[in-house]
């Protein structure tokens, strides 16, 4: 018997509802690619176009809008079931501890169902470099931690995802053939550690043309030309292009790992942390 993914299901809801891939992306957590590929496996699935290609956007077509109509009744039976079965004591205030470029691509997703599904719990973040997050004053200060570490540094906590770090810039910008320049976030960034560990093996010159501690500072200033950048691939943001040349060494894989601390709700915690994993494997 042939069933539907709800997961396929809520993106082309959330794709009819704001009018594109790429805002619907924006708000679950995904790539374009990501939705787009979940909506030509729903036309799959159902063997029926559902969008109709306008100039560069695809708009949902009379096939679309009835099953549009369908979906969201499922989706509300399914989040109904969840909200019926749901304890009525989740509730307190949660303290995440999250990287700035996760913190703009993946938490916006999070926030919003989080928030309709545990009206009572509030949560708290904190935007810092990995390194800062789990110094153990920090990390006892917080209920949650999501950080990267490198592959060979044991930590303890759950592994989400073993992730690619590639580069990242603007296509539409040429890379100079004598030296890179590099925009970076400040020392003890394990991704401006990885690059200049990297580009210490070979003998092209570079330069950090620019630093900043923030993903939106660091994505503007690649914009305007200041150079290239290095990122976990699923924390990519749609402004950004990964960049592959044979003058760019391979910057190998890095851990994203998710910590406990001091935590007075563990099972608001554990629910939050349920909500990032989703939402990262989504994503990839």
């Amino acid at each position: 018997m042939k069933q539907l993914s709800l997961d396929n299901l809520r993106t082309f809801v959330t794709v009819v509802d704001l009018g594109g891939y790429a805002k619907a992306g924006e708000k679950l957590g995904l790539s374009q690619p990501a939705v787009s590929l979940q909506m030509k496996r729903l036309e799959q699935q159902l063997s029926k176009r559902l969008f109709t290609k306008q100039g560069q956007r695809q708009v949902v077509n009379q096939a679309g809008l009835s099953v549009y109509k369908t979906a969201h009744t499922m989706l509300d039976l399914n989040d109904g079931i969840f909200r019926q079965f749901q304890p009525a004591s989740l509730k307190g205030r949660l303290r995440l501890g999250i990287p700035s470029e996760f913190a703009t691509t993946l938490l916006p997703s999070i926030i919003g169902e989080f928030g309709q599904l545990y009206p009572d719990v509030s949560l708290e973040v904190t935007s810092a470099l990995s390194k800062s997050l789990l110094e153990d004053e920090a990390l006892n200060g917080f209920d949650l931690v999501m950080a990267l570490v490198d592959p060979a540094t044991e930590v303890d906590g759950q592994v989400l995802l073993i992730d690619e770090l590639v580069w990242v810039g603007d296509r539409s910008l040429a890379i100079p053939q004598a030296t890179l320049s590099l925009v970076l976030a400040p020392a003890g960034c394990v991704y401006r550690s990885r690059v200049i560990s990297k580009l210490k093996q070979q003998t092209r010159q570079w330069r950090i043309s620019y630093t900043n501690a923030d993903l939106s500072g660091i994505t503007a200033a690649i914009k305007q030309g200041l150079g290239i950048s290095a990122l976990a691939k699923s924390s990519v943001p749609e402004q950004l292009d990964i960049i592959r040349h044979h003058h760019l060494p391979e910057l190998g894989t890095i851990k994203i790992c998710l910590l406990s601390g001091k935590s007075q709700h563990p099972q608001a915690s554990g629910k939050l942390a349920e909500f990032i994993q989703s939402r990262l494997a989504q994503s990839n």
